[in-house]
């Protein structure tokens, strides 16, 4: 897990002003509401492209456990229900065999502490989660592969 601890801020850094918004800690502390400003509520916000994030989540399946028992307790968390929230978008959500689930997320950055809860709150127990910030670079590949032609 440190490896991965060590990859998500090398990966927060390259996100700019983001670091600190992006960096998860499951301490009480962390989970502590930010302080109130004059922006719009969360639930109002739409990503734009001068406040949108990416978001990658990987959804790791407990594999001790059969498939049928971890929908049962996903279902019960009311993570079918959650997640993804109304207002998001998702980019890609596909399965990884043998691991689980891998889920990119389009938001405003100020929903990710709600991302997040809603993964702590109903997907737990069922999933470990990693999450990575990302963005497309699709474009910029091609044109680069493209000039180099």
């Amino acid at each position: 897990m440190s490896q991965a601890k060590g990859s998500w801020m090398r990966m927060a850094g390259l996100a700019g002003g983001l670091a600190s918004v992006l960096a998860f800690s499951s301490g009480a502390a962390a989970q502590a509401a930010p302080p109130q400003t004059a922006s719009p509520p969360a639930e109002n916000a739409a990503p734009t492209a001068d406040n949108a994030v990416m978001l990658t989540v990987f959804l790791k399946h407990d594999q001790s456990r059969p498939l049928s028992e971890l929908n049962a307790q996903l279902q019960r968390q009311g993570y079918y229900k959650a997640f993804p929230p109304e207002g998001v978008e998702v980019v890609s959500w596909y399965v990884m065999m043998g691991v689980g689930q891998v889920v990119t997320l389009r938001l405003p950055a100020s929903r990710l502490r709600e991302v997040n809860r809603i993964l702590e709150n109903t997907a737990w127990g069922s999933y470990r989660t990693e999450f990575y910030p990302t963005y497309d670079y699709k474009a910029i590949g091609i044109a680069a592969h493209d000039k180099a032609q």
